[in-house]
């Protein structure tokens, strides 16, 4: 099991509370980092200051975020060699055709539409959990230039 942190890019609290409760039902122990905007998210794997930045085993990313937008996230990460192998799941209440090929286009892993009713975001949580956390098998860190 992949027992790096997740970092969840959410704006919406309301959201953030249902993903935890999600994970915790399901037993996804990985701690969670939370960025409540893109900026935040950015900082987080990319440090400006030139530090190691953080090295989840996945990426949570919302697309619509106040400063900057998760389009524009994942347009950096992808970019930056020391995270473009990180896997980014856009996880979005949007069902906008554009934001959907937008985001495969700059290299998101999966595109996932946050299910309203909670028994059903449970049922997205651990399908998630069980895929990019136990199944998956990320780029070995010695590959990666940091």
């Amino acid at each position: 099991m992949n027992d790096s942190p997740i970092l969840l890019v959410e704006d919406n609290p309301d959201d953030v509370t249902l993903t935890l409760r999600a994970f915790k039902k399901n037993n996804i122990s990985n701690d969670v980092i939370v960025a409540t905007d893109g900026e935040q998210a950015l900082e987080y794997l990319q440090p400006a200051d030139g530090r190691e930045g953080l090295r989840p085993s996945i990426v949570l990313l919302d697309i619509k975020l106040p400063k900057v937008d998760g389009l524009q996230v994942l347009r950096q990460i992808r970019a930056d060699e020391r995270t473009a192998s990180l896997p980014v799941i856009v996880l979005t209440t949007s069902n906008e055709e554009r934001d959907i090929v937008e985001s495969y286009r700059l290299g998101a892993n999966s595109y996932v539409r946050k299910p309203v009713v909670f028994s059903e975001f449970l049922d997205a949580a651990r399908i998630l959990g069980l895929y990019w956390l136990l199944v998956n098998e990320n780029m070995p860190s010695r590959h990666l230039s940091y």
